[in-house]
């Protein structure tokens, strides 16, 4: 049946047309972009796996940027130490040659070409560094990112390759020294407390012994040694005692050491009266040894009876519901540097970590001697315009011993550069050459680690750099299989469109021209 109101055939062929415009428009797409998966549209799980893929790609392109100014950093330091050691075997063969029983003319051209070489190797540490890293100075490992590293629920966590410092600086070490009155730090204590002279333990710093005794005397002719403890001595300790009828005192004031105690013993046993003493000799200990004082009788016996010597040191009392006041000095302390407090008997001591101020150094002696857990005793901190305070107070039930002239805080010790040794080496003598020899072939030691821990590490840096490389690629191969048009596929495919679209359009147009038939009918 035919209808003019109704065009069946040209519907059919209208859609026709419409589906092969559509394929023609995708088909054209492909081949203007080159893609195809172009959008979200296209194929919205391709597209989400193929972006995330390509951020990946970007992000691992950064990777191996990162790798290569590692690679370079540790490339650097390796040579650096390659170089090092070879000048440390130039340096051996001088100490080897300095072995020879040589002139002094001879030793001292010989350790001007050790001391030549030893400026090299400081200037090529202090030289090699790059991008402001110097893997032969410092601990802290050199961290280079090397991968991202994905999980099956999509998180993602970098992961580094670390590669240690190896110190191979000249710099020598600075020991441990009290601080002074104007550092960070600096405890000190205006405080007036009582004081009471305590006897001293047997065998404690300050205190002397006698040997060489008749009894209670010095024979004629005969020799005592009195022997006075070294050690660390305080303010206020004193040492007493009768000589040939003479009494003898001294005691330790600011700044003096065992040293300084046993000087001013010596010369007051010299300069008591009617003692009959004829030589008096010191002898310093060295090393922290004992000091040792000879006294020799002349003229007759000397009285010395040895049960009547008291050693006592000046114990501070803070009386019941009194107070005593330490003052810290304001500023950054070093992280090291540790501050002892006396008080009740024990020493607490404070070890200050990095970016402590005297705040923190104050809270941290606070906390160490709560923990002595004193009887009587409340700690308290606080401030005093720009330093800090730590206030003791003993309760009204009893008075707290402390010790203010005990009061101590010292720099951190500084280590040395692993070739710290380096800077005492000397050929001058032949027991000095001897010693250089033992000393250089550990610096050699030190200087081979060191080139091989770089040279490992340079090495594992490559080879994660090739790594990279290779997977950049391959993923960027494999997000165009997803998402790249097939050129050849899609140019056959537009063509048979193109055709197609002809066909649609002429099929349209009979099926148009049917309707215009069925006039023919009327006529």
């Amino acid at each position: 049946m035919s209808s003019i109101l109704t065009n069946n055939s040209s519907m059919v062929a209208l859609e026709t047309l419409r589906n092969i415009n559509r394929n023609l428009e995708s088909v054209q797409n492909e081949i203007s972009t080159g893609k195809k998966v172009a959008s979200a549209k296209d194929n919205a799980s391709i597209w989400a796996i193929s972006t995330v893929m390509s951020t990946d790609v970007e992000s691992f392109k950064q990777i191996g940027d990162s790798l290569n100014k590692g690679n370079a950093t540790v490339g650097v330091a390796r040579a650096a130490s390659e170089q090092i050691t070879g000048l440390l075997q130039d340096m051996k063969e001088l100490i080897v040659d300095a072995q020879q029983d040589l002139n002094d003319s001879d030793r001292a051209k010989i350790q001007e070409d050790v001391a030549a070489i030893r400026t090299t190797i400081t200037n090529i540490v202090n030289g090699a560094q790059m991008n402001g890293q110097n893997l032969l100075k410092g601990t802290d490992a050199l961290k280079v990112l090397a991968s991202l590293d994905r999980d099956s629920s999509g998180d993602v966590a970098p992961a580094f390759i670390s590669v240690n410092r190896v110190d191979l600086s000249t710099t020598a070490g600075t020991p441990s020294e009290a601080k002074a009155t104007d550092d960070a730090g600096y405890l000190s204590s205006e405080t007036e407390v009582t004081l009471e002279d305590t006897a001293k333990e047997a065998g404690d710093p300050g205190t002397i012994t006698v040997a060489g005794l008749t009894g209670a005397e010095i024979a004629e002719d005969d020799t005592a040694t009195i022997t006075l403890k070294n050690g660390t001595v305080a303010v206020g300790d004193k040492i007493t005692f009768s000589i040939g009828g003479q009494d003898v005192e001294v005691e330790v004031e600011e700044g003096e050491t065992a040293d300084d105690l046993a000087t001013k013993l010596a010369q007051a046993i010299e300069d008591a009266n009617g003692t009959n003493v004829g030589t008096v000799t010191l002898t310093l200990g060295e090393d922290g040894a004992d000091h040792e004082i000879t006294v020799v009788a002349t003229g007759g016996a000397v009285a010395f009876d040895s049960s009547g010597i008291e050693a006592t040191y000046a114990k501070g009392v803070i009386e019941a519901e009194g107070s005593a006041v330490i003052d810290i000095v304001g500023g950054s302390v070093a992280a090291g540097d540790t501050f002892t407090v006396s008080v009740g008997g024990e020493e607490f001591s404070y070890t200050a970590v990095d970016g402590d101020t005297e705040a923190e150094v104050a809270a941290g002696l606070k906390a160490e001697i709560d923990g002595g857990e004193i009887t009587g005793l409340t700690v308290t901190v606080g401030e005093d315009g720009d330093n800090a305070t730590l206030t003791l107070t003993a309760s009204d039930a009893g008075s707290i011993d402390v010790n203010l002239g005990a009061l101590a805080s010292t720099n951190a010790a500084v280590a040395g550069g692993g070739l710290a040794a380096i800077a005492t080496l000397s050929v001058a003598t032949s027991a000095e050459a001897t010693t250089a020899l033992s000393t250089i072939d550990d610096l050699l030691d030190k200087a081979i680690s060191a080139a091989t821990t770089f040279g490992s590490g340079q090495k594992q840096i490559e080879g994660q750099n090739e790594f990279v490389q290779n997977l950049v690629d391959a993923m960027t191969s494999g997000i165009g299989s997803m998402v790249d048009a097939d050129i050849e596929a899609a140019s056959a495919k537009l063509q048979a469109l193109q055709v197609q679209q002809q066909l649609g359009v002429q099929a349209l147009s009979i099926a148009n021209s049917a309707p215009q038939t069925l006039l023919s009918l009327f006529r």
